[in-house]
């Protein structure tokens, strides 16, 4: 059985977009998201990429994005989910130095 990701790697130039499609102010995003707007800054300028799970789906919740849509996901998380999403519960997984 797959743990539960710690963090989502998050794309803040999506995040940025989304947010002036709606109209909203970094202040009132990270309001409505129940984080600091210092925080929602880092974000978006790519200081910082990593966010919880609660902390992502208030963000999430705030820009109207559906929980199944990877939108405000980086590149390399995307990958990572279509990797192990494929993966069978239970299926061997080969070792890495036997490729």
């Amino acid at each position: 059985m797959d743990r539960p990701q710690p963090t989502f790697q998050v794309d803040g130039a999506a995040i940025r977009t989304r947010r002036m499609q709606l109209g909203m102010s970094l202040r009132s995003c990270a309001r409505a998201a129940g984080i600091a707007h210092s925080y929602l800054s880092e974000i978006e300028n790519g200081l910082k990429e990593d966010m919880r799970p609660p902390t992502y789906a208030a963000l999430r919740t705030a820009l109207h994005v559906p929980p199944d849509d990877p939108l405000l996901l980086s590149a390399s998380t995307e990958q990572h989910r279509k990797e192990t999403d494929g993966r069978q519960e239970g299926a061997a997984r080969a070792h890495p130095d036997t490729g």
